[in-house]
């Protein structure tokens, strides 16, 4: 009886409900909101590569550092120090060393060694940061191309009005909730990025002002020297 009413149609065949699962909406897009969902998932990819390799970068450099100034300080005699750290330096604070060490002898030293040292300074500090211009570039753009996405999404469910002349919420809510995934995923590798690139910064800051302050050091130790 059921069967024969389905055939006649006076009972309608409900529409298969469609799937909202993350990649179900990405292999529903069209090949613009894929390309979008693809960029920003590679954006926040590179993110936390970034992130987790400067921040064991800068862990080490802090720790090497702290034990290069540990013992600077301690009263060695300068010669057992560039053959410990001069010859081979392994981190910033050493190859700042060794940079002043070749320029300490001699007239005006102080002035030779302040140069080298805050020259070496710079070069070390440049390669530590290395990569954060690509999370600040992260966090500025990725919500804006989430945002182009949305409003592509947005245009598909339109064009589905358009065609199906039916405003049925069914016919709408596919394009809508690829969307809304788009901006989702811009958030998801905007925010990140932002805090990344602010922890690393403050951190990075921080060990920069130690540093340059060995540098001036440095400087003030071949003055004395020299005197």
């Amino acid at each position: 009886m059921k069967g024969l009413l389905m055939e006649t149609g006076i009972i309608e065949v409900a529409p298969m409900a469609q799937e909202f699962g993350f990649i179900d909406l990405f292999l529903r897009a069209d090949w613009v909101v894929k390309a979008v969902m693809g960029v920003l998932v590679v954006m926040s990819i590179a993110s936390w590569a970034i992130a987790i390799d400067k921040w064991l970068s800068l862990r080490s450099a802090r720790s090497r550092g702290k034990t290069f100034e540990d013992d600077f300080w301690s009263g060695r005699d300068l010669d057992a120090l560039a053959n410990d750290y001069g010859k081979r330096p392994r981190d910033p604070f050493s190859r700042v060393f060794a940079a002043g060490l070749r320029e300490w002898k001699g007239r005006n030293a102080g002035d030779r060694v302040a140069k080298a040292a805050n020259a070496e300074s710079a070069r070390e500090l440049s390669k530590l940061e290395g990569g954060l211009g690509m999370l600040a570039t992260i966090s500025s753009s990725a919500p804006f191309i989430g945002l182009f996405g949305t409003v592509w999404g947005i245009m598909n469910a339109f064009r589905a009005i358009a065609a199906s002349q039916d405003t049925n919420l069914a016919v709408v809510a596919p394009g809508i909730a690829e969307a809304l995934f788009a901006t989702a995923l811009g958030l998801l590798a905007a925010v990140p990025a932002v805090i990344f690139f602010n922890a690393l910064s403050a951190n990075l800051s921080g060990y920069a002002a130690r540093l340059e302050a060995f540098a001036d050091e440095l400087s003030a130790l071949a003055d004395r020297g020299e005197s």
